[in-house]
This record gives C-alpha cells, sequence and structure tokens, in this order.
C-alpha cells in the first residue's frame, strides 16, 4: 500500500482507501456480518482511511465503521459527511443548528468525542458563496467537535470556490476514466494551496470493474437502476453521469489497454493514482473479495505514458461530449 499526506492534515492514508456508500446501502442488499469482514479486511490491507457520510444507511455505514475502530488497535482516520438529511435539500438549510444537529448525530454512530473530519455533502452550489456556513465549521473546530473539515462537491466550479476558503483542508470530487476533467484545472490549484483531494466514484458505479452487460440487471433499490437520470439525487453520481450503453462501449475499448495479471479495476484504480494531486481513491466494497482485488491496485507498477494518452483518446472519442462541461 502506498501512503500520500491528506492536506494539512499531517495525515499519511493510504492512497486507496475505503468509499463506504455501499455497505450503507443504494447498493443492492447488505449483510451487515459481510461489510464488517469487507472493512476488516481493507485494513489487514493497509488502508487506513475510511469514507462514509450519516445518510449512509441512515447511520448504519458509520455504525459498522465505529465498530470496526473500536476492534483495532491500528490508528485509523474516518471521515464523514453531513447535509444530505435535510428535507428539502436547500442552501438555508445548511445553517448553526442543523449542521451541529447532524455533527452530534455522527459523534454519537462514530462514539468518538471529535469527527476526524466532516464534509459537507454535495450541498447546493449557493452554498459555496454563504461565508457564514464555513464559519459555522470554524466554530465546531474550536469547540472540539471536529478536527478537520472539506467539501464533497459535484462541480469542478464548486471545487474551485470551496478551496478559497483557507481552513477547507480536502475536496471530494468524482475522478475517474470517465470523469477526466478535475485534472484540467483543479488539480493544480489544489496543490498550491496543499488541499487534499478524494477521488470518489472512481470505478464509475462498477462501470469500470468490466463486469456489466447489456443483460445487467440492478435491484429495484440500488441507484444504478432508478437514478440514471437523476431521480432521486445528480445523475453524474450514477455512471459518472454516461449512458449506459455509451459506458460498455468504452468499457470494451479500456479493456484492450489492461496490461496483463491487472484486472480492469485495478487498471481504473492504478490510472487515478498516476495523478499526484490525489491524495486517495475510495472505492467501495460490500465482500472481502472486492476488498482484495481493489486494494491490491496500490501495488502495481505505473502505468506507461502510452496507454495513458490512448486512455484519454478513449475519453475523448466516447466520454468527453457526455459529461465534461456538465461537471
Amino acid at each position: 500500500m502506498q501512503y500520500r499526506e491528506l492536506g494539512r492534515t499531517g495525515w499519511k492514508v493510504s492512497a486507496l482507501s475505503f468509499g463506504a456508500w455501499a455497505i450503507g446501502g443504494t447498493w443492492g442488499p447488505v449483510q451487515e456480518e459481510e461489510s464488517l469482514a469487507a472493512l476488516r479486511r481493507a485494513l489487514d490491507l493497509g488502508v487506513n482511511f475510511f469514507d462514509t457520510a450519516d445518510v449512509y444507511g441512515d447511520g448504519l455505514s458509520e455504525r459498522l465503521i465505529a465498530k470496526l475502530r473500536q476492534e483495532t488497535k491500528q490508528p485509523i482516520h474516518i471521515a464523514t459527511k453531513a447535509g444530505r438529511r435535510l428535507d428539502p435539500h436547500v442552501a438555508s438549510g445548511y445553517n448553526r443548528a442543523n449542521l451541529t444537529a447532524f455533527v452530534e448525530r455522527s459523534l454519537k454512530n462514530l462514539d468518538t468525542e471529535a469527527l476526524d473530519l466532516l464534509q459537507l455533502h454535495c450541498p447546493p452550489t449557493e452554498v459555496y458563496y454563504m461565508p457564514e456556513v464555513f464559519g459555522v465549521l470554524d466554530d465546531l473546530v474550536q469547540a472540539g467537535k471536529l478536527q478537520y473539515y472539506g467539501v464533497s462537491v459535484e462541480k469542478v466550479e464548486e471545487a474551485l470556490k470551496a478551496i478559497e476558503y483557507p481552513n477547507v483542508q480536502t475536496v471530494q470530487i468524482i475522478f475517474n476514466l470517465f470523469r477526466q476533467r478535475p485534472a484540467d484545472l483543479f488539480f493544480q490549484q489544489a496543490q498550491l494551496r496543499r488541499v487534499g483531494i478524494l477521488a470518489r466514484v472512481p470505478l464509475s458505479s462498477g462501470m469500470l470493474t468490466g463486469k456489466f452487460t447489456a443483460q445487467s440487471k440492478f435491484a429495484s433499490d440500488d441507484h444504478r437502476a432508478f437514478n440514471r437520470a437523476g431521480e432521486a439525487f445528480d445523475r453524474g453520481e450514477t455512471f459518472s453521469g454516461v449512458d449506459y450503453e455509451t459506458g460498455l462501449k468504452a468499457v470494451e475499448e479500456l479493456k484492450k489497454l489492461c496490461p496483463p495479471g491487472m484486472s480492469l479495476s485495478q487498471f481504473a484504480l492504478r490510472w487515478i493514482l498516476m495523478f499526484d494531486a490525489v491524495t486517495c481513491a475510495i472505492p467501495g466494497a460490500k465482500r472481502p473479495a472486492q476488498a482484495e482485488e481493489n486494494f491490491a491496485a496500490a501495488d502495481l507498477p505505473p502505468l506507461s505514458d502510452e496507454v495513458m494518452r490512448a486512455s484519454r483518446i478513449i475519453y475523448e472519442k466516447y466520454i468527453q461530449g457526455l459529461v465534461h462541461h456538465y461537471w
């Protein structure tokens, strides 16, 4: 496992870390013991950073990670998120009372006195233009409720605005073979400010595993079945905003670039780690076998310049026109 510095926190976190959305829900059936087994296996493989949110399984994901931390003597870092419990999810809801209540709930779920890292959970764009929201987060740090805070964003423009606030330590953003725009400008600006970058949806909702076909079916409670047009939340969260059929075509081309002995999942994760600005990618895993395949990618050799160029050509041919200027 590789380790990289997370912004200005002083933490060195695993370059491949654990994204815990899937063990909370909206990814089909979840078995708690199997989820715990996946978390434990990740820990065994050197993962020391776990990303969750208060809405993943209505707190289930946070509670499972709390259980992991209670079991182990190894130091781990836990990032959670707040804001998506708002209904309606509007900018005015990001106020002191609500944020404080969300933090208290996560403190209870995670069984801790202070959150390691709290991230605003893809708030409306307007929130990034509300300095008072970040003032509330500063106050929560001063009160000892948080160590650090950051943001999870949908759009590059939101990320660029967020890092203008001096105490934003991290930005979580979708970055993968199907969503390459963050590397154009944002990565450079984040490096200048020493802001950590968490690459989420690294396997494009599983599309970049190469295991889907035109006949693949998804459970009714799986966002890949019910959110393809953004019916429940931003459509960019599902298959990176790429329509399913086009995604399958691009994947067939990417498979031809995959070095011998490397699965497409590992190729996709290793591709992300070729960007020094990225602190870590956060693939999910619902089973130990998934954890083993994903986290082994950190130990694979770098991809060649030729392969990197070829992957960009595939992006430009199939994907760029669909997503580049939306997010």
